[in-house]
């Protein structure tokens, strides 16, 4: 397993690249979560006390919050074993996933560097995870 790994991130995969002396590796993990989007008012009856359909907005939150674990936890488990680990990403994700490796199960051994960055491309992301371990 490589000692240097640098990830970009968001909430819908996650493009691991492993550097070891020889050569790169890589690995997608996609997140198979469509965007989050909220949820639209519910409807009223044409009675003036009749049942309503309501949009419980806090049950898709819970349930989009924990398919979002679920993807950290499987990025988690693909770090294992790191030294060093760069995060990039453009939003929130990068973040989100810090704190979930710095949660007392996990026991982070790895330095852990967050950079904001745009959307690159794959190449784009080994070449600045190369430079970065290379200064």
């Amino acid at each position: 397993m490589s000692s240097k790994v640098g990830l970009w991130i968001d909430h819908r995969q996650a493009f691991i690249v492993y550097l070891s002396r020889d050569d790169v590796t890589t690995k997608t993990i996609p997140s198979n979560m469509e965007k989050h989007v909220r949820a639209s008012g519910g409807s009223r009856s044409s009675t003036i006390y009749g049942p309503q359909d309501i949009v419980a907005e806090d049950r898709i939150y819970r349930k989009y919050k924990h398919h979002l674990d679920q993807y950290y936890e499987e990025v988690a488990r693909a770090l294992r074993g790191v030294n060093l680990i760069l995060i990039m990403g453009p939003g929130e994700a990068k973040g989100e996933l810090k704190k979930h490796l710095l949660k007392p199960g996990h026991s982070p051994k790895a330095a852990i560097m967050i950079e904001t960055t745009d959307k690159m491309t794959e190449p784009q992301i080994i070449a600045k995870v190369k430079r970065h371990y290379s200064d």
